[in-house]
């Protein structure tokens, strides 16, 4: 369940992060609160799942699916250019991302 918790956790975390273009510096209400809201609900699930998983691992892979999902946004939702360069270096990403779980230890 832990490893859920940081998925939704960084999945959060990403979300803040692209809703900040929004916010246009916290001056308009409703996306500054839904900013608010994501960044805690962010720490509160990696608050959970370091409960098991190791600090350095946990928060390397939260970063990692925050710089996904806000590096990706660029192009889907602000149209922004991806270039392959790119692509390729966010695939290591993804390799370290699974290199991390996989040889994570778990304390029950």
């Amino acid at each position: 369940m832990s490893w859920i918790y940081l998925i939704i956790a960084g999945i959060l975390e990403a979300a803040w992060a692209v809703g900040l273009k929004y916010t246009e510096g916290f001056t308009r209400l409703w996306p500054s609160v839904l900013v608010a809201s994501a960044i805690s609900a962010s720490m509160f699930f990696l608050a959970l799942a370091v409960r098991t998983i190791p600090i350095g691992t946990g928060y390397a892979v939260w970063v990692s699916i925050e710089v996904l999902g806000a590096v990706l946004a660029g192009p889907i939702m602000f149209n922004q250019p991806l270039r392959l360069v790119q692509v390729m270096f966010l695939a290591l990403l993804v390799v370290s991302i699974v290199g991390l779980k996989v040889t994570s230890v778990v304390r029950n």
